[in-house]
Protein backbone atom coordinates (compact mmCIF):
# COMPACT_ATOMS: atom_id res chain seq x y z
CA UNK A 1 0.00 0.00 0.00
CA UNK A 2 1.42 3.39 -0.97
CA UNK A 3 1.88 6.22 1.51
CA UNK A 4 -0.03 9.29 0.22
CA UNK A 5 2.33 11.61 2.11
CA UNK A 6 5.27 10.49 -0.03
CA UNK A 7 5.47 11.98 -3.56
CA UNK A 8 5.05 9.33 -6.21
CA UNK A 9 8.06 10.72 -8.08
CA UNK A 10 10.35 9.87 -5.17
CA UNK A 11 10.17 6.18 -6.02
CA UNK A 12 9.09 6.21 -9.66
CA UNK A 13 11.47 7.28 -12.37
CA UNK A 14 8.92 8.55 -14.87
CA UNK A 15 8.74 11.18 -17.57
CA UNK A 16 10.58 13.71 -15.41
CA UNK A 17 13.81 11.81 -16.03
CA UNK A 18 12.99 10.06 -19.30
CA UNK A 19 15.07 11.14 -22.30
CA UNK A 20 13.22 13.02 -24.98
CA UNK A 21 14.01 14.26 -28.47
CA UNK A 22 11.19 16.82 -28.40
CA UNK A 23 12.67 20.29 -28.59
CA UNK A 24 16.23 19.04 -28.39
CA UNK A 25 18.75 20.88 -30.52
CA UNK A 26 22.43 20.46 -31.16
CA UNK A 27 25.36 22.86 -31.52
CA UNK A 28 28.87 21.97 -32.65
CA UNK A 29 31.63 23.79 -30.79
CA UNK A 30 34.59 22.35 -32.72
CA UNK A 31 37.75 20.78 -31.30
CA UNK A 32 38.16 20.61 -27.54
CA UNK A 33 41.21 20.09 -25.33
CA UNK A 34 40.40 18.73 -21.86
CA UNK A 35 42.13 19.72 -18.64
CA UNK A 36 43.50 16.16 -18.39
CA UNK A 37 45.31 16.64 -21.72
CA UNK A 38 42.80 14.74 -23.83
CA UNK A 39 41.61 15.90 -27.23
CA UNK A 40 38.22 15.71 -28.92
CA UNK A 41 38.35 16.82 -32.56
CA UNK A 42 34.69 17.79 -32.85
CA UNK A 43 32.31 18.28 -29.93
CA UNK A 44 28.52 18.48 -30.08
CA UNK A 45 26.38 19.76 -27.21
CA UNK A 46 22.69 18.91 -26.96
CA UNK A 47 20.44 21.58 -25.46
CA UNK A 48 16.86 22.76 -25.05
CA UNK A 49 15.45 26.25 -24.52
CA UNK A 50 12.18 27.74 -23.32
CA UNK A 51 10.99 31.35 -23.44
CA UNK A 52 12.22 34.38 -25.35
CA UNK A 53 15.75 35.76 -25.12
CA UNK A 54 16.23 39.41 -24.23
CA UNK A 55 19.38 41.07 -25.51
CA UNK A 56 22.50 38.98 -25.05
CA UNK A 57 21.08 37.10 -22.10
CA UNK A 58 19.81 39.63 -19.56
CA UNK A 59 16.91 37.26 -18.76
CA UNK A 60 18.77 33.98 -19.43
CA UNK A 61 18.80 31.25 -16.78
CA UNK A 62 21.08 28.28 -17.36
CA UNK A 63 20.03 25.01 -15.70
CA UNK A 64 22.82 22.52 -14.96
CA UNK A 65 21.66 18.94 -14.56
CA UNK A 66 22.72 16.39 -11.96
CA UNK A 67 24.57 13.14 -12.68
CA UNK A 68 21.91 11.19 -14.58
CA UNK A 69 19.94 14.13 -15.99
CA UNK A 70 19.67 15.53 -19.48
CA UNK A 71 18.68 18.73 -21.29
CA UNK A 72 14.95 18.35 -20.57
CA UNK A 73 14.81 20.49 -17.43
CA UNK A 74 11.05 21.01 -17.59
CA UNK A 75 10.78 17.26 -17.14
CA UNK A 76 13.29 16.27 -14.46
CA UNK A 77 12.99 19.58 -12.54
CA UNK A 78 9.29 20.15 -13.16
CA UNK A 79 8.84 21.24 -9.53
CA UNK A 80 10.74 24.45 -10.30
CA UNK A 81 10.96 24.94 -14.07
CA UNK A 82 7.99 25.77 -16.29
CA UNK A 83 5.28 28.36 -16.99
CA UNK A 84 4.38 30.23 -13.82
CA UNK A 85 6.87 28.31 -11.69
CA UNK A 86 9.87 29.66 -9.79
CA UNK A 87 12.08 29.47 -12.88
CA UNK A 88 9.32 30.80 -15.08
CA UNK A 89 9.72 29.87 -18.74
CA UNK A 90 7.38 32.75 -19.65
CA UNK A 91 9.49 35.31 -17.78
CA UNK A 92 13.02 33.96 -18.36
CA UNK A 93 14.87 32.46 -21.27
CA UNK A 94 15.72 29.06 -19.81
CA UNK A 95 18.52 26.91 -21.24
CA UNK A 96 19.57 23.41 -20.23
CA UNK A 97 22.42 21.48 -21.81
CA UNK A 98 23.37 17.82 -21.62
CA UNK A 99 26.80 17.51 -20.01
CA UNK A 100 29.89 16.85 -22.07
CA UNK A 101 30.63 13.18 -21.42
CA UNK A 102 26.93 12.37 -21.11
CA UNK A 103 24.79 10.13 -23.26
CA UNK A 104 21.75 12.20 -24.19
CA UNK A 105 23.00 13.97 -27.30
CA UNK A 106 26.24 15.62 -26.17
CA UNK A 107 29.58 14.12 -27.13
CA UNK A 108 30.42 11.30 -24.74
CA UNK A 109 32.05 7.85 -24.61
CA UNK A 110 29.20 6.29 -26.62
CA UNK A 111 29.51 8.89 -29.41
CA UNK A 112 31.27 7.90 -32.63
CA UNK A 113 34.91 8.91 -32.95
CA UNK A 114 36.49 9.82 -36.30
CA UNK A 115 36.82 6.14 -37.20
CA UNK A 116 33.09 5.61 -36.75
CA UNK A 117 33.46 3.45 -33.63
CA UNK A 118 32.32 4.62 -30.19
CA UNK A 119 34.97 6.50 -28.22
CA UNK A 120 34.72 3.95 -25.43
CA UNK A 121 37.99 3.64 -23.50
CA UNK A 122 39.58 6.30 -25.71
CA UNK A 123 37.31 9.03 -24.33
CA UNK A 124 39.37 11.41 -22.19
CA UNK A 125 38.90 11.88 -18.45
CA UNK A 126 36.93 15.06 -17.78
CA UNK A 127 36.61 17.68 -15.08
CA UNK A 128 33.52 19.75 -14.34
CA UNK A 129 35.62 22.65 -15.60
CA UNK A 130 35.61 20.92 -19.00
CA UNK A 131 31.84 20.57 -18.86
CA UNK A 132 31.37 24.25 -18.04
CA UNK A 133 33.89 25.36 -20.68
CA UNK A 134 32.08 23.33 -23.35
CA UNK A 135 28.73 24.79 -22.32
CA UNK A 136 30.17 28.32 -22.37
CA UNK A 137 31.25 27.84 -25.98
CA UNK A 138 27.85 26.39 -26.83
CA UNK A 139 26.06 29.38 -25.27
CA UNK A 140 28.16 31.76 -27.35
CA UNK A 141 27.27 29.81 -30.48
CA UNK A 142 23.56 30.32 -29.80
CA UNK A 143 23.98 34.02 -29.01
CA UNK A 144 24.08 34.14 -25.19
CA UNK A 145 26.94 36.12 -23.69
CA UNK A 146 25.67 36.80 -20.20
CA UNK A 147 23.43 35.05 -17.69
CA UNK A 148 20.94 36.38 -15.21
CA UNK A 149 21.43 33.17 -13.28
CA UNK A 150 22.84 29.68 -13.31
CA UNK A 151 21.04 27.02 -11.27
CA UNK A 152 21.54 23.39 -10.37
CA UNK A 153 21.48 20.75 -7.68
CA UNK A 154 24.08 18.16 -6.72
CA UNK A 155 26.46 17.87 -9.71
CA UNK A 156 24.51 20.74 -11.26
CA UNK A 157 25.26 22.88 -8.23
CA UNK A 158 28.98 22.19 -8.63
CA UNK A 159 28.75 23.35 -12.24
CA UNK A 160 26.92 26.50 -11.14
CA UNK A 161 29.74 27.27 -8.70
CA UNK A 162 32.33 26.64 -11.41
CA UNK A 163 30.55 29.08 -13.72
CA UNK A 164 30.82 31.88 -11.17
CA UNK A 165 34.58 31.52 -10.61
CA UNK A 166 35.61 30.54 -14.14
CA UNK A 167 33.74 33.40 -15.80
CA UNK A 168 33.45 36.20 -13.22
CA UNK A 169 31.11 38.97 -14.30
CA UNK A 170 29.19 36.77 -16.71
CA UNK A 171 26.80 35.27 -14.14
CA UNK A 172 24.80 37.69 -11.99
CA UNK A 173 23.54 35.10 -9.48
CA UNK A 174 23.70 31.39 -8.74
CA UNK A 175 21.19 29.05 -7.13
CA UNK A 176 22.98 26.00 -5.71
CA UNK A 177 20.92 23.18 -4.15
CA UNK A 178 22.12 20.17 -2.16
CA UNK A 179 25.72 20.49 -3.29
CA UNK A 180 29.23 21.08 -1.96
CA UNK A 181 32.65 22.61 -2.56
CA UNK A 182 34.35 19.19 -2.70
CA UNK A 183 33.42 15.59 -2.04
CA UNK A 184 34.26 14.03 1.29
CA UNK A 185 36.05 10.66 1.37
CA UNK A 186 32.69 8.97 1.96
CA UNK A 187 31.10 10.64 -1.06
CA UNK A 188 34.05 9.57 -3.19
CA UNK A 189 33.77 6.06 -1.77
CA UNK A 190 30.14 5.67 -2.86
CA UNK A 191 31.10 6.74 -6.39
CA UNK A 192 34.03 4.32 -6.42
CA UNK A 193 31.80 1.39 -5.43
CA UNK A 194 29.49 2.31 -8.32
CA UNK A 195 32.45 2.46 -10.70
CA UNK A 196 33.76 -0.87 -9.49
CA UNK A 197 30.35 -2.48 -10.05
CA UNK A 198 30.63 -1.48 -13.72
CA UNK A 199 34.31 -2.24 -14.22
CA UNK A 200 34.03 -5.70 -12.66
CA UNK A 201 31.21 -6.67 -15.00
CA UNK A 202 32.85 -8.90 -17.67
CA UNK A 203 30.83 -7.10 -20.32
CA UNK A 204 32.60 -3.82 -19.61
CA UNK A 205 35.53 -5.08 -21.69
CA UNK A 206 37.83 -2.29 -20.54
CA UNK A 207 35.33 0.28 -21.76
CA UNK A 208 35.07 -0.98 -25.35
CA UNK A 209 31.75 -2.80 -25.33
CA UNK A 210 29.29 -2.94 -28.25
CA UNK A 211 26.48 -0.35 -28.08
CA UNK A 212 23.89 -3.13 -27.90
CA UNK A 213 25.67 -5.13 -25.20
CA UNK A 214 26.85 -2.80 -22.46
CA UNK A 215 27.68 -4.01 -18.91
CA UNK A 216 24.06 -3.77 -17.81
CA UNK A 217 24.44 -5.86 -14.66
CA UNK A 218 27.19 -3.64 -13.28
CA UNK A 219 25.39 -0.46 -14.31
CA UNK A 220 22.20 -1.66 -12.64
CA UNK A 221 24.03 -2.33 -9.36
CA UNK A 222 25.65 1.13 -9.59
CA UNK A 223 22.21 2.68 -9.95
CA UNK A 224 20.82 0.65 -7.05
CA UNK A 225 23.62 2.00 -4.87
CA UNK A 226 22.83 5.51 -6.09
CA UNK A 227 19.20 5.19 -5.06
CA UNK A 228 20.28 4.31 -1.54
CA UNK A 229 22.12 7.65 -1.32
CA UNK A 230 19.43 9.74 -3.01
CA UNK A 231 16.70 8.83 -0.53
CA UNK A 232 16.42 8.92 3.26
CA UNK A 233 16.01 6.14 5.83
CA UNK A 234 12.63 7.63 6.76
CA UNK A 235 11.36 7.52 3.18
CA UNK A 236 12.42 3.88 2.81
CA UNK A 237 10.77 2.95 6.10
CA UNK A 238 7.51 4.69 5.25
CA UNK A 239 7.37 3.31 1.74
CA UNK A 240 8.51 -0.29 2.28
CA UNK A 241 9.01 -1.15 5.94
CA UNK A 242 9.76 -4.91 5.98
CA UNK A 243 6.88 -5.89 3.71
CA UNK A 244 7.35 -8.97 1.57
CA UNK A 245 7.03 -8.89 -2.21
CA UNK A 246 3.75 -10.55 -3.32
CA UNK A 247 3.83 -13.16 -0.54
CA UNK A 248 2.93 -13.55 3.11
CA UNK A 249 5.87 -15.67 4.27
CA UNK A 250 9.56 -16.20 3.53
CA UNK A 251 10.46 -18.61 0.76
CA UNK A 252 13.99 -19.08 2.12
CA UNK A 253 15.73 -18.39 -1.20
CA UNK A 254 18.24 -15.86 -2.50
CA UNK A 255 15.58 -14.45 -4.81
CA UNK A 256 13.43 -11.39 -4.14
CA UNK A 257 11.80 -11.63 -0.72
CA UNK A 258 11.19 -7.98 0.29
CA UNK A 259 9.42 -5.13 -1.54
CA UNK A 260 12.48 -2.93 -1.24
CA UNK A 261 14.57 -5.55 -3.06
CA UNK A 262 12.10 -5.62 -5.92
CA UNK A 263 12.11 -1.83 -6.10
CA UNK A 264 15.89 -1.55 -6.29
CA UNK A 265 16.13 -4.28 -8.91
CA UNK A 266 13.47 -2.59 -11.03
CA UNK A 267 15.14 0.83 -10.82
CA UNK A 268 18.53 -0.60 -11.69
CA UNK A 269 17.27 -2.50 -14.73
CA UNK A 270 15.26 0.47 -16.00
CA UNK A 271 18.26 2.78 -15.74
CA UNK A 272 20.31 0.60 -18.09
CA UNK A 273 17.85 1.34 -20.89
CA UNK A 274 18.56 5.07 -20.87
CA UNK A 275 22.12 5.55 -19.62
CA UNK A 276 25.60 4.58 -20.73
CA UNK A 277 27.96 2.84 -18.32
CA UNK A 278 31.05 4.73 -19.48
CA UNK A 279 29.25 8.05 -19.04
CA UNK A 280 28.58 7.14 -15.42
CA UNK A 281 32.28 6.38 -14.96
CA UNK A 282 33.41 9.63 -16.58
CA UNK A 283 30.93 11.91 -14.79
CA UNK A 284 31.33 10.42 -11.32
CA UNK A 285 35.09 10.83 -11.67
CA UNK A 286 34.60 14.46 -12.74
CA UNK A 287 32.46 15.09 -9.64
CA UNK A 288 35.09 13.55 -7.39
CA UNK A 289 37.82 15.74 -8.89
CA UNK A 290 35.84 18.94 -8.25
CA UNK A 291 37.31 21.13 -5.51
CA UNK A 292 36.34 24.76 -4.95
CA UNK A 293 38.92 26.34 -2.65
CA UNK A 294 37.40 29.83 -2.43
CA UNK A 295 35.05 32.24 -4.19
CA UNK A 296 37.44 35.19 -4.34
CA UNK A 297 37.29 35.27 -8.14
CA UNK A 298 33.49 35.51 -8.19
CA UNK A 299 31.32 38.62 -8.51
CA UNK A 300 28.04 36.69 -8.28
CA UNK A 301 25.46 36.50 -5.52
CA UNK A 302 24.31 33.13 -4.18
CA UNK A 303 21.33 31.24 -2.85
CA UNK A 304 22.33 27.96 -1.20
CA UNK A 305 19.59 25.47 -0.27
CA UNK A 306 19.96 22.22 1.65
CA UNK A 307 17.63 19.67 3.22
CA UNK A 308 17.51 18.21 6.72
CA UNK A 309 17.16 14.59 5.54
CA UNK A 310 19.89 14.77 2.88
CA UNK A 311 22.60 12.64 4.46
CA UNK A 312 24.79 12.29 1.37
CA UNK A 313 25.05 16.09 0.81
CA UNK A 314 24.40 17.30 4.37
CA UNK A 315 23.55 20.90 5.23
CA UNK A 316 26.97 21.64 6.68
CA UNK A 317 28.40 21.48 3.16
CA UNK A 318 26.01 24.18 1.93
CA UNK A 319 26.73 26.24 5.04
CA UNK A 320 30.44 26.00 4.24
CA UNK A 321 29.71 27.36 0.76
CA UNK A 322 27.79 30.29 2.20
CA UNK A 323 30.66 31.06 4.57
CA UNK A 324 33.06 30.86 1.63
CA UNK A 325 30.97 33.47 -0.18
CA UNK A 326 30.80 35.75 2.87
CA UNK A 327 34.57 35.47 3.29
CA UNK A 328 34.92 36.76 -0.28
CA UNK A 329 32.63 39.72 0.49
CA UNK A 330 29.80 38.36 -1.65
CA UNK A 331 26.05 38.40 -1.07
CA UNK A 332 24.89 34.92 -0.08
CA UNK A 333 22.16 33.18 1.88
CA UNK A 334 21.76 29.60 3.03
CA UNK A 335 18.32 28.15 3.71
CA UNK A 336 17.75 24.73 5.25
CA UNK A 337 14.44 23.07 4.34
CA UNK A 338 12.93 20.41 6.59
CA UNK A 339 11.68 17.60 4.33
CA UNK A 340 11.96 13.80 4.73
CA UNK A 341 12.83 12.83 1.15
CA UNK A 342 16.63 12.81 1.29
CA UNK A 343 18.88 14.14 -1.46
CA UNK A 344 16.04 13.93 -4.00
CA UNK A 345 14.27 16.72 -2.08
CA UNK A 346 15.90 19.27 -4.37
CA UNK A 347 14.13 17.65 -7.35
CA UNK A 348 10.76 17.29 -5.62
CA UNK A 349 10.27 20.46 -3.60
CA UNK A 350 8.61 23.17 -5.63
CA UNK A 351 6.85 24.92 -2.75
CA UNK A 352 9.38 25.99 -0.12
CA UNK A 353 12.36 25.90 -2.46
CA UNK A 354 10.24 27.55 -5.14
CA UNK A 355 9.42 30.57 -2.97
CA UNK A 356 13.10 31.10 -2.23
CA UNK A 357 14.16 30.77 -5.86
CA UNK A 358 11.37 33.00 -7.17
CA UNK A 359 12.34 35.78 -4.75
CA UNK A 360 16.03 35.31 -5.47
CA UNK A 361 15.59 35.65 -9.24
CA UNK A 362 13.22 38.60 -9.05
CA UNK A 363 14.94 40.84 -6.51
CA UNK A 364 17.28 43.56 -7.67
CA UNK A 365 20.95 43.37 -6.86
CA UNK A 366 21.67 45.23 -3.64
Amino acid sequence: MSDPSIPKELFEENERTAPTQEGRRFVRIGPFRTESGGYLPDVTIAYETWGRLEGEGENAVLICHALSGDSHAVGWWSALVGPGKAIDTERYFVVCMNALGGCQGSTGPSSPAEDGRPWGSRFPILTLGDVVEAHKRALEKIGIRRLLAVAGGSMGGMQALEWTVRFPGLVDRAFVAASCAAHTPMQIAFNEVARQAIQRDPKWRGGDYPPDDQPSDGLAVARMLGHLTYLSPESFERKFSRRLQSKDRFEFTLGVEFEVESYLKHQGEKFTRRFDANSLLILTRAIDYFQLRDLSASTSRYLFVSFTSDWIYPSWQSQALAEMAWAAGLEAQHRVIDLPYGHDSFLLDGERQGLLVDRFLRENRR
